[in-house]
């Protein structure tokens, strides 16, 4: 089946092959009645799209519906010219990790993380940092050769810098879950200006996760590496530690 594929020309499919059928679910503020399917369709229309069919309209609150519809798409892809960055260190289990670091660090890493600002959502910064971890992947404080802090929801980036400096830090992990209106760029975009001017930027890693964190992105904005949804403490630990230990023996 995949030999048959052509890398350049790649286009959804539902039935069949590059057949174009796509889902769509959004929502608008309409009446879940026969004129609100009337202008999802139109506006699907306007998007391009042909074969639209409105199979599920429901109210959300008064004068706004959910909306979800199938429609075909004659757009395409060639895959053989996508290029993406992304963090490419080899990934190591926990125990062969402290062996890295042991033979080629020989001391403990320091390594910090937080939701910064108004992010109280800790649920990826706590898979990466606590003990149990996540998914049959043990969290960096039960790393023999890692000392993982984490200070949880809601914090300062100024008090996260003072808490990385005061421990003399070799990576600071910041997790952004909440997006809306790009909130997550904003703080990330703060916390490494306000390290570049405390002189700690160039001092150690720092590393940002979050469902719409990419490594580019994260490159963009001045991180050494980003990781988004499907990413592992094994992950964040490998780069770190190998990371670490490239500069270290420079």
């Amino acid at each position: 089946m995949t030999s048959k594929i052509d890398p350049t020309f790649i286009r959804p499919y539902g039935d069949t092959m590059n057949d174009g059928r796509i889902q769509i679910s959004f929502s608008m503020p309409v009446k879940a009645d026969e004129s609100g399917k009337e202008a999802a369709r139109q506006l699907l229309k306007q998007m391009g799209l042909e074969e639209i069919e409105i199979c599920y309209i429901n109210d959300l609150t008064e004068g706004f519906a959910h909306i979800v519809c199938y429609a075909n798409t004659n757009a395409f892809v060639d895959i053989t010219k996508i290029q993406v960055k992304t963090v490419d260190t080899p990934v190591m289990g926990m125990d062969e990790n402290d062996e890295f670091i042991e033979k080629n660090i020989g001391r403990k890493l320091t390594v910090i993380g937080a939701c910064i600002e108004s992010d109280a959502h800790t649920v990826g910064i706590d898979a990466i940092m606590n003990m149990k971890g996540y998914n049959h992947r043990y969290g960096l404080e039960r790393y023999k050769y890692i000392n993982a802090v984490n200070m949880g929801a809601q914090v300062l980036s100024e008090d996260l810098l003072a808490k990385a400096r005061e421990l003399n830090a070799d990576a600071v992990l910041v997790s952004q879950i909440v997006t809306q209106k790009n909130i997550h760029i904003q703080n990330l975009t703060r916390l490494i200006e306000m390290a570049e001017a405390e002189g700690l930027r160039n001092k150690m890693l720092f590393v940002c996760g979050g469902p719409r964190i990419t490594h580019e992105l994260a490159i963009e904005l001045g991180y050494d590496a980003g990781f988004g949804a499907g990413s592992y403490s094994t992950d964040v630990a490998s780069f770190i530690s190998i990371e670490l230990a490239k500069r270290q023996n420079k």
